[in-house]
């Protein structure tokens, strides 16, 4: 939320009491335009870690709604005559369902309750889809009673369905909540003598992104669509890979009908010993289809990330434990055949597919990565062919390789010269580093080779002593993405991660946005991300001061672009130091003349702050009007503060 401040006079910023320790003179080439900054310059990378799509961006609210958690009954409780079968099941890839039948005498109950992901939340007035796929096995009619109640076991919302056919059908009704109750539970009651069978047990919000049934939650998508991101990297990282082949991510299995795509074990649920969780799985509910969907709705290129025919490897040590090179036929096929799901016509196999899921248009897939974190001599030696068969077929597909998991190093360097070897359009780095690194990184693709593949920043964040999402590790990240735009030239794209993660079932931090089963909050990290995204412009600008590039010199990071279609300068310039420093802009091939303009500050007195669910608006960008008068201006910066000036030409 941004508080708008007016000036009265020309930058005259946070008052004249400040001792500045240092002055600089910057200069701003605007007539001799730089590197264009691709438009997929600043995106977003989703994972499902922490429980981030079931629980949180997908809007399903029923845990288990098939019963094909390996503890079938996983999630819910059941009371009376109830009996998970597997004959005459409606879906094949999930073949579980359960039975209610009369429990034996008139004054007892057969049904079952569902926990839902860390409580079922509801709010005040808003209402919910319920349905269910049903049938009633021996006789013509049952009926079944859907309550909403509350941990004492109070009834605060209810419905009846009459089930009244003996072949599966899908029925649903919508239940409104009187109040709002952030531990609810569902309960299903067999209201007749007749038994019913049950299967796909489902609940969303009315109220999702875009109205969709099979929906997401909206204020998660809409955080997403406020980022403006140019590029969108799903499904994730080290889940594609799996902890072992059957595990793996499948995106054949997250496409077509919802309830018959299987369900699939997260890599992340044991992950951690410290931080497990047993009943977090991958329902696929929001599959490739809703990826693809939510980039085209959020404005941003899609970037899948497909496995290239190995598993975790911190998990699965040596050759023997990937597959053999010889045997990549079908994992190659799946990378040809998505690029026909995403961009073939209604008369390709794959492109129906697509069609019949409600998008004949072709998604405009233009890049994708093969692989995501490998290392050593068998990732090249499994990536190459991918790269020669997508050559061979679609040459318009710029295909994303990796360097690794560490930003430096002996595989890092052996990475980028495979890389090299093969061509690859663009190399992903990842860096998770404290704030050190990140400032003392400022200038570290200066030198990159100009000549070769260009840079994929496809997971990053700075991580602080206590690893949460403060005001110290925003700045440094603010302060190193200078050096992204200053080298534009060299870097492509970059994205923050993890994105998502549930208070009640985080399990890796610092993430950008944090949320509960009602509540989500913006971390100050989101919003350098929503700065830096809302203001890539079209071109880099040279800044510089005494003919070097503002890369730390006493605490100063700066960079500059010019938007051409807009029209307007975006300066942005990062003190991480302890005093107020006093800078002069002088910007050459500027005619002279009034402007106006914007300034926008991240400032913190505690380097410790952090938005909370509580709090979420602790420390949030703050704008006010400015005017320039002529082509040389002075900017007062204070301490430990990230400022964008947008300057209208």
């Amino acid at each position: 939320m941004n508080k708008l401040k007016y000036s009265v006079a020309a930058i005259a910023l946070f008052g004249s009491q400040l001792i500045f320790a240092q002055a600089h003179d910057i200069s701003v080439d605007v007539k001799k335009t730089g590197a264009p900054i691709q438009k997929t310059m600043y995106g977003i990378f989703f994972e499902d870690i922490n429980y981030g799509a079931d629980g949180g961006l997908y809007a399903e609210m029923i845990k288990n709604r098939s019963f094909e958690f390996p503890q079938s009954l996983l999630g819910w409780t059941t009371f009376g005559k109830v009996e998970v079968r597997t004959d005459e099941a409606p879906f094949p890839k999930n073949p579980r369902y359960v039975r209610l039948a009369y429990p034996g005498h008139k004054e007892k109950r057969t049904g079952l309750d569902n926990e839902g992901f860390f409580g079922i939340s509801v709010k005040e007035n808003a209402e919910y889809r319920f349905s269910v796929w049903a049938r009633v096995p021996e006789n013509d009619n049952s009926e079944i009673r859907v309550e909403l109640i509350d941990p004492a076991s109070n009834i605060f919302a209810s419905q009846k369905i009459a089930i009244n056919s003996k072949d599966w059908k899908k029925y649903q009704v919508i239940l409104k909540s009187p109040r709002t109750e952030a531990k609810a539970r569902i309960r299903i009651f067999l209201a007749s003598d007749n038994s019913v069978d049950l299967e796909h047990i489902s609940m969303f919000p009315t109220d999702t992104w875009k109205g969709r049934e099979n929906g997401l939650r909206k204020d998660l998508a809409q955080a997403l669509y406020d980022l403006h991101p140019g590029v969108f990297r799903f499904p994730g990282g080290c889940i594609v890979e799996g902890t072992d082949v059957d595990t793996r991510y499948q995106w054949k299995n997250t496409v077509g009908s919802v309830e018959n795509r299987p369900l699939n074990e997260n890599r992340w649920e044991y992950t951690f010993p410290h931080r497990f969780f047993p009943d977090y799985f991958q329902s696929y509910g929001m599959g490739f289809y809703e990826l693809f969907q939510l980039s085209e709705d959020i404005g941003a290129e899609p970037l899948p990330v497909l496995n290239v025919g190995m598993i975790c490897q911190y998990q699965n040590k040596g050759e023997a434990c990937q597959i053999a090179v010889k045997d990549l036929d079908p994992y190659i096929q799946d990378a040809l055949d998505l690029i026909e799901f995403a961009n073939g016509d209604t008369g390709t196999k794959w492109g129906k597919v697509r069609a019949d899921m409600g998008h004949p248009a072709p998604f405009h897939l233009r890049m994708m990565a093969i692989g995501n974190e490998q290392w050593g001599k068998m990732y090249p030696e499994r990536l190459e062919p991918f790269i020669k068969a997508i050559r061979a077929k679609h040459p318009e597909i710029k295909i994303i390789g990796s360097a690794g998991p560490n930003p430096d190093g002996k595989d890092f360097d052996y990475g980028w010269a495979e890389m090299k070897r093969l061509k690859a359009d663009l190399v992903d780095e990842h860096y998770y580093r404290n704030p050190e690194w990140f400032l003392g990184n400022a200038a570290r693709y200066d030198n990159y080779d100009r000549k070769g593949p260009k840079v994929f920043a496809g997971e990053y964040a700075c991580h602080p002593k206590n690893r949460k999402n403060n005001f110290e590790s925003a700045l440094a990240e603010a302060a190193f993405m200078t050096g992204f735009e200053r080298n534009a030239d060299v870097v492509y794209m970059c994205t923050y991660a993890p994105l998502f993660t549930h208070i009640d079932g985080w399990q890796w931090k610092p993430d950008m946005i944090w949320f509960d089963n009602l509540r989500s909050v913006r971390s100050v990290n989101y919003y350098v991300q929503q700065l830096y995204g809302m203001h890539v412009g079209t071109n880099v600008l040279k800044t510089q001061e005494n003919k070097l590039p503002l890369t730390g010199q006493n605490g100063i990071y700066a960079s500059s672009a010019i938007d051409k279609n807009k029209n307007e300068i975006y300066l942005k310039i990062a003190n991480t130091s302890d005093a107020a420093q006093k800078v002069t802009y002088t910007f050459k091939g500027l005619k002279k003349g009034e402007r106006k303009g914007t300034h926008t500050v991240l400032k913190s007195d505690n380097m410790n702050a952090e938005n909370t669910l509580d709090n979420p608006f602790a420390v949030v960008p703050e704008t006010e009007k400015i005017t320039l008068t002529n082509n040389v201006f002075e900017v007062k910066l204070a301490p430990k503060t990230f400022n964008l000036y947008v300057i209208e030409l």
